[in-house]
């Protein structure tokens, strides 16, 4: 993914420089954008019929860069209705609303038609430091 958002900025540089707690993530939530989000958040995440954020699992591996990948495939239910085009992913901390944590704009937009199902497989979606 492209990058991480201001709030999640805020926890690495509060874990790692002050001596104050940072409460991190305990679950993560993979949304859809039709409008991609910036590091304010914003965006327009995806709506309609069946739509749900889907839970995901990450491993962390390699050094320079670092990189956080789903540990299994993500994949969300068949769309009900049309969703739009997808042009972007994000990370949340929760189930709905909470916390964008990172996001990136797709290599290619999907759009999403009744009947249609997205899937990210093992590995695919990807969170680098460097």
């Amino acid at each position: 993914m492209a990058g991480f958002t201001d709030f999640a900025e805020d926890l690495v540089l509060d874990f790692m420089f002050t001596s104050g707690t940072a409460t991190r993530p305990t679950a993560w939530y993979v949304a859809l954008f039709t409008v991609a989000p910036g590091e304010t958040g914003g965006g327009t995440e995806c709506s309609g019929t069946a739509y749900v954020r889907q839970s995901a699992a990450f491993t962390v591996s390699g050094t320079a860069p670092t990189q956080a990948a789903n540990s299994a495939a993500i994949e969300f239910p068949t769309a009900g209705g049309a969703w739009g085009t997808i042009v972007a992913a994000g990370v949340f901390d929760a189930l709905s609303a909470g916390n964008l944590l990172a996001f990136a704009n797709l290599t290619t937009s999907k759009t999403i038609e009744t009947g249609d199902v997205l899937r990210f497989n093992t590995g695919t979606l990807v969170i680098t430091l460097d």
